[in-house]
This record gives C-alpha cells, sequence and structure tokens, in this order.
C-alpha cells in the first residue's frame, strides 16, 4: 500500500491498495491546528486498514510538498518522513497540486485546459495549469505555479476554467505517487514548495553578551 500525508491546506491522510483502490482515508479541513490532529488521523487510518495491510503492507509513503504554508506543509512532510523513517520505506514527494488535478480529472474527465487555485493568503493565490495527464497517467502541468495577486487571478486567467481548491485528497495523492513509482520518475524535489521565503529570518546584526 501507499500512505498519502498532505497538510498544504486541511489535514488528510489516505492510504490505497497496490492497484490504486482506495483502503482509508481521513481528513480535517482545518487550515490550522495539524500537528494536533494528523497523529489522530494517521492512527484512525492505519487501524481501518490493518487487515489489509496484513497481506498488502505500506510499501511508500507519499507526501504533499505544496505549495502551502511553511509551518503547515513543514507539519505534513515530517509526519510522513518520521513513519517512512520508522518503517524503513521510501518517501515519495509529491505537488499537491497534481493531487488536486487528478481528482479533477478522474471526477469530470477533463481533457481540455484547468487552473488549480490555492489560496495562499496574504491575499495571493497559488495558481497551477494543467492539460489532461501525460502517457504516464499523472496530470500534466502546462504552466508551473506561480503565486498571483487575488485581486489579478480572473485578469491573469481569462476565459480558462478556474477550480478553487479548499481540500487535497490524501488517497489521490498517493494515486499520483504509485503512477510516478510505477514510470520511474521524480515529480519535485524533497524541498517544500513555499513559493514565497518564511516570515523568520536570521538577525544580522551581532548580539552582545553581558557580563
Amino acid at each position: 500500500m501507499i500512505l498519502g500525508v498532505d497538510t498544504s491546506l486541511g489535514t488528510a491522510v489516505g492510504l490505497i491498495a497496490r492497484d490504486g483502490r482506495t483502503v482509508a482515508e481521513a481528513a480535517s479541513g482545518e487550515p490550522l491546528g495539524h500537528a494536533e490532529i494528523i497523529g489522530t488521523l494517521l492512527e484512525r487510518v492505519l487501524a481501518e486498514a490493518a487487515e489489509a495491510a496484513e497481506q498488502d503492507p505500506v510499501a511508500h509513503v507519499a507526501a504533499g510538498m505544496g505549495p502551502g504554508p511553511f509551518t503547515g506543509l513543514r507539519i505534513g512532510i515530517a509526519a510522513a518522513r518520521t513513519f517512512a523513517l520508522g518503517r524503513g520505506i521510501p518517501v515519495v514527494p509529491v505537488p499537491s497540486h497534481h493531487a488536486a488535478a487528478l481528482a479533477v480529472i478522474e471526477e469530470e474527465c477533463l481533457s481540455e485546459p484547468f487552473a488549480i487555485l490555492t489560496d495562499a493568503r496574504r491575499r495571493e493565490t497559488a495558481v497551477t495549469v494543467y492539460e489532461g495527464i501525460d502517457v504516464d497517467g499523472i496530470p500534466h502541468a502546462v504552466v508551473d505555479t506561480v503565486l498571483v495577486p487575488r485581486d489579478e487571478v480572473d485578469a491573469r486567467l481569462g476565459a480558462l476554467r478556474r477550480i478553487d481548491v479548499t481540500a487535497v485528497s490524501a488517497t489521490a495523492l498517493a494515486r499520483v505517487a504509485r503512477r510516478a513509482l510505477a514510470a520511474g520518475r521524480t515529480l519535485t524535489g524533497s524541498e517544500p514548495i513555499y513559493l514565497r521565503a518564511p516570515d523568520a529570518r536570521p538577525s544580522a546584526a551581532v548580539k552582545r553578551v553581558g557580563s
């Protein structure tokens, strides 16, 4: 099985079988509180899939790499990596927008170009443009993820269909990972897709230590 973990929006955990079938999933739509809920969701999903895991144990962990807020992404990626380390299995990094795009394509059989939009906060929107799936069954991004001021989105996209996403499916994330593994592809690097630098920065001034 493949375990999917995503905290780019809410918190989502899911398991799929080796054939791509959904085994178990659980999610919270709250945009905050990832650290408080992710352990509970993992326990719930693993307990629900305990019987299936005897025949098809978890072999990979798909980690949603964003785009998303700095702290939220770190929690999900850390949880995915910790679980994988404990089991001695690989982590498969997957752009979260790929999972959202696959879910839309599967549900609506879309082949024409469309844009996935997620709230990037600070009056900005994260936008990725897709057109169908490629030869490996992975959503084909024709325009990589960019940040767009919220009040400019309509002008930028024009007549292109826009799909505003408020939750990412962890099982869709795992299905993207499954297809990438089958094709021997790496979809993104090990660093989260933040799109903007974190607020916290090291001080440039040298601080004196009092006696």
